[in-house]
């Protein structure tokens, strides 16, 4: 099946609306499968005026994802029938009191066998909801984990990079394979300011120039 058809079910399949002709229009642009349903998603709900509460439910179903081994084995089961685990998580969502989008959703990446993305498709949404809220999405990872007066400095400048009205909400990651210095990711915008980096790229000069 085609992708333009099948984000016209997803979008059929998500809002019982008689204006579904058209996807409401993101706040930012999230890439690949998991950002076709997230922004599917979000255009129902913002329809239905339900966002925060789509957000809450799927934050939920996260927290569920993290704590309860037995439903991930269950999303992971290639022996267990889509038609079965849609049905389940219609019940789920039933007995949870979930919106109807978040069901849906759940539906509909269990009918297409898409639950391993799941996870994915949630962070997506959050992305777009966050950026909906005017804040800016910011990740920042070191080798070592930063000291409160490190971090407040960064903090401040990042903020140099933002528009009025904009905050930002940031992220610090550890990896001590970067070995030094930092990899810096806001917005749309991405730099790589790591020592790993700076070796691998004056070791593949050397091997050229060999």
């Amino acid at each position: 099946m085609a992708t333009s058809c099948r984000l016209s079910i997803l979008a059929r399949k998500f809002s019982s609306s008689s204006a579904t002709g058209q996807l409401v229009k993101t706040p930012i642009q999230v890439f690949g499968i998991d950002g076709r349903y997230a922004s599917a998603l979000f255009s129902a709900a913002s329809k239905q005026s339900s966002l925060d509460a789509v957000e809450k439910d799927l934050v939920k179903v996260q927290g569920l994802m993290k704590s309860d081994t037995k439903l991930m084995d269950y999303l992971k089961d290639p022996s267990i029938k889509r038609k079965a685990k849609s049905e389940g998580f219609k019940a789920v969502g039933t007995k949870l009191n979930f919106n109807a989008s978040t069901t849906n959703l759940l539906q509909l990446l269990a009918e297409n066998g898409r639950l391993d993305m799941l996870n994915q498709v949630i962070n997506s949404f959050k992305q777009i909801m966050a950026a909906n809220r005017g804040e800016v999405v910011c990740q920042v990872t070191t080798a070592k984990t930063l000291d409160p007066e490190s971090k407040a400095k960064l903090e401040s400048t990042l903020k140099m990079f933002l528009k009025k009205g904009q905050t930002i909400l940031l992220t610090a990651n550890v990896d001590p394979a970067i070995i030094g210095g930092m990899i810096v990711s806001i917005g749309d915008r991405y730099v790589d300011m790591s020592i790993a980096s700076k070796v691998k790229k004056y070791s593949d000069i050397i091997k050229t120039a060999v």
